[in-house]
């Protein structure tokens, strides 16, 4: 079938349609209107008319990949109807390929309060929202997507993270354990848990969590280092060592996992230990304040461990100064810096 028939076929049953939603009230005034006057109702049609013409080239610029001017059409398509919903939604999906995302998110916005009942645009309002980090207005998308459709895994974890990020962990609880019934195989909503857990302060549970989504993901850093933080709080600090050693074999410059390293081994009085690690995180992140803070910290307590030795004291301040420099905003490193220069 040519394009001419496509476009044809598409814009009589678009017409259909939005003859079928405005009512034939226009209809009765075109009879009685009289001569060749257009009236209101004929030119509200006439743009209606238009606007669909517009959309239908903007789907197949679309199937050709010519996504600009296709985001032009819908330009023209909205003004020229300002209720055309799927002209709305789908101006909200070229806005985010062009990562175009404000924009994205108004188009769908509007697009939602147009049909109230659209799945699609509340769920990718929800996600362009995130990307912008407006989670309150990713919630609700996210939470009204869910209403609509009860059984999607997606929508209930992006409700839950999203929530979770505006602290509001009693709705990202319920979302989570929602997405974890609807696919129990799936880590996300146990890590998740746990990061719920640790902000509530119950280390066991946040454990249990970080367990469940390590058997289902395997050997995840990301989740092995959130366990490790749990094992820190509760002072297992052998038990975060040995799985932090194992994040470092599988990622040798996560510089993060060399902190948490260093600072078990000062709690274990390992302290020269300790210094090699934070000497590995300094060199893995040059401009990572907390690191070269550490790396004073532990230079510092060697120092007072061995007689206050004036070279360790020096190479104490000498990270700080950096830290500071790094990072002004510091008033008790500042103290500390004050007390020992």
């Amino acid at each position: 079938m040519s394009l001419h028939y496509v476009r044809t076929f598409v814009i009589g049953g678009l017409c259909c349609a939005v003859l079928t939603l405005s009512g034939c009230a226009w209809l009765r005034e075109v009879e009685t209107a009289d001569g060749g006057q257009m009236t209101d109702a004929e030119a509200l049609e006439q743009r209606r008319q238009q606007a669909v013409s517009l959309y239908v080239d903007a789907m197949m610029l679309n199937e050709i990949n010519e996504y600009a001017a296709a985001l032009d059409k819908l330009e023209e398509a909205t003004e020229l109807d300002g209720e055309f919903a799927v002209a709305f939604s789908m101006k909200g999906d070229l806005c985010q390929r062009e990562q175009r995302y404000e924009q994205s998110a108004d188009a769908y916005e509007r697009a939602t309060v147009l049909d109230p009942w659209s799945f699609k645009d509340f769920f990718q309002l929800g996600n362009v929202s995130r990307v912008l980090n407006q989670f309150s207005r990713a919630a609700n998308a996210y939470a009204t997507a869910a209403k609509l459709d009860p059984r999607h895994y997606d929508a209930h974890l992006g409700a839950a993270q999203s929530f979770f990020e505006l602290k509001d962990l009693k709705q990202s609880r319920h979302y989570a354990e929602i997405a974890k019934g609807i696919d129990p195989v799936q880590a996300d909503p146990e890590l998740l848990l746990g990061d719920i857990f640790e902000e509530e302060s119950d280390h066991v549970e946040a454990i249990n969590a970080y367990r469940r989504a390590l058997e289902l993901r395997g050997n995840d850093p990301q989740i092995m280092i959130a366990l490790a933080r749990s094992y820190l709080r509760m002072n297992r600090f052998s038990s975060a060592i040995e799985l932090l050693v194992d994040v470092v074999a599988r990622e040798p410059n996560n510089g993060l996992a060399y902190q948490y390293i260093g600072f078990a081994q000062l709690k274990l009085k390992e302290t020269e230990q300790a210094i090699d690690s934070y000497k590995q995180a300094v060199q893995l992140g040059h401009d990572d304040w907390m690191a070269h803070k550490s790396l004073g910290v532990a230079y510092m307590l060697l120092a007072m461990q061995n007689g206050n030795d004036e070279r360790l004291r020096a190479l104490a301040i000498e990270q700080w100064n950096i830290s500071l420099q790094i990072n002004p905003d510091q008033p008790q490193l500042r103290d500390l810096h004050s007390k020992y220069d």
